[in-house]
């Protein structure tokens, strides 16, 4: 069959590549697309913020299958308007998708539904956000209702601080589109988990969790970007902690949504929080335990949910994904996902960000990347995030450039093996991650910034 995906970023890259490796598909066709993207589908120019120029791509290619990556065209309503008209889309309605768009619906949601989540007040002016600002102890978290392309959330330490970053909302000077809602919320402490969950309408099922990196500097410092660097590991989370978060939250978010009249189908990804919890409460679940034992007790408390594949998890995780995908996106339209077995690649993958220098702020974009044919390692898949081409040359063309990222062969440390990146015997994790890093010393271009202490807080535990 011919596939159609809709968007032009990391995600939508490895999604191209793993449905390039379905024996299914027979094209693969994207709108709009990148560089790295155009070197195995067709890619046909598109405004990902058009409904009625999205629609029209479609109408003219007439794909079996239509899989929407990012969240703008979901909030647009695209796949309301492509089924309308009889296509097969994978992602949620308009309605579903608002567990994304608008985070004031999102911790109302979870308030009724009792979905762990922070402490938040939901206000439109700023006067409300003076009034409500007493009630939150510092460091408080400051968040934009709306999309925001992972730059609406604002950690501050002082309420001076956390009144400014408001203003900077509603004025728009923050975003560049003012806000008409603003979140405050209770600061969590603890580690960052992404959960992804296969949702139906009727069923979710595990698909697989990561651990995003979106502070722009080593050591988890500077301001938020939209993630620059994720890993992916079967030590990340144990199974009766993978089994709580697909009961306690993304089920809960399926039957309720379903109850509401806004079935929810397509990936479902559950930001969470670990945070520690008194020893003393039983019944909680623990994460895998770690050497130091640190993190035996836990409190899963969900910080946002997106309605689409993460990016760049989405990168480490379709690496290790065995099942074909096409099966995935069909069974999530078809409701037949808890027929469904999901088959992942025993070890880890980890993903780093090539970046532009200046991001999350001001960058130039246009410049040459030099070495992307010195890669020659089948365990190592360069996604485009933000590239074009010109005068023949792939260029620059976005905050987050390439996404270098890589799966292991390790599946297990061996006894009495060293470890560490490239070390025969080593850590999956140290596998991959070497392999990724080796990759990533061929490539440049002038500006290039990346992390390298991806999958630190792993390593730091001995995973």
């Amino acid at each position: 069959m011919k596939v159609l995906v809709i968007g032009g970023g990391g995600r939508e890259h490895a999604i191209c590549w793993a449905l390039g490796r379905s024996a299914r598909v027979t094209e693969v066709v994207c709108a709009p697309g990148n560089a790295g993207i155009a070197q195995g589908a067709r890619c046909v120019a598109v405004d990902v913020g058009d409904l009625a120029a999205m629609v029209a791509v479609v109408e003219a290619e007439q794909p079996g299958l239509t899989v929407v990556g990012p969240e703008l065209p979901l909030s647009l309503g695209v796949v309301d308007e492509l089924t309308r008209l009889g296509f097969r889309v994978f992602g949620p309605t308009q309605a579903a998708a608002r567990l994304e768009t608008s985070k004031s619906f999102a911790k109302e949601f979870m308030r009724l539904n009792e979905i762990p989540t922070a402490a938040y007040a939901v206000c439109t002016t700023l006067e409300e956000v003076r009034e409500e600002l007493p009630r939150f102890s510092v460091p408080v978290v400051v968040k934009a209702d709306g999309l925001a392309a992972g730059k609406g959330v604002v950690i501050c330490q002082t309420h001076h601080h956390a009144e400014r970053a408001a203003t900077e909302l509603f004025s728009g000077v923050l975003l560049g589109v003012e806000e008409t809602e603003v979140v405050i919320e209770e600061f969590l402490d603890g580690e960052e988990v992404s959960f992804f969950a296969l949702c139906d309408g009727r069923h979710a099922v595990a698909l697989a969790a990561a651990q995003d990196h979106k502070r722009v500097g080593e050591g988890d410092t500077g301001p938020n970007t939209g993630g620059m660097g994720a890993y992916t590991g079967d030590g990340l989370l144990s199974a009766e902690m993978s089994a709580w978060l697909l009961k306690n939250v993304a089920q809960r978010v399926v039957d309720e949504m379903a109850l509401e009249g806004t079935p929810f189908q397509g990936i479902l990804f559950c930001g969470m929080m670990m945070t520690p919890q008194p020893a003393s409460r039983p019944g909680t679940p623990g994460m895998t335990p770690r050497k130091d034992g640190a993190l035996g007790n836990v409190q899963p408390m969900v910080l946002e949910f997106n309605t689409r594949f993460g990016d760049p998890e989405t990168q480490a995780i379709l690496v290790r994904l065995e099942t074909d995908i096409v099966e995935l996106f069909e069974a999530a339209i078809d409701g037949t996902a808890d027929r469904l077995e999901i088959k992942m690649r025993p070890g880890a993958s980890v993903c780093v960000i090539a970046a532009s220098g200046g991001y999350p702020g001001k960058y130039v974009s246009g410049r040459e990347i030099s070495g992307l044919d010195s890669v020659g390692d089948p365990d190592v898949v360069v996604f485009h995030s933000g590239t074009a081409i010109k005068d023949g040359e792939i260029v620059t063309a976005g905050g987050r450039v390439l996404g270098v990222t890589a799966v292991s062969r390790a599946t297990s440390l061996a006894p009495g093996t060293a470890s560490g990146p490239g070390s025969a015997g080593g850590s999956p994790l140290w596998d991959a991650l070497g392999k990724a890093y080796g990759a990533m010393a061929g490539i440049s271009f002038e500006g290039m910034q990346f992390r390298g202490d991806i999958g630190w807080r792993a390593l730091r535990d001995g995973l």
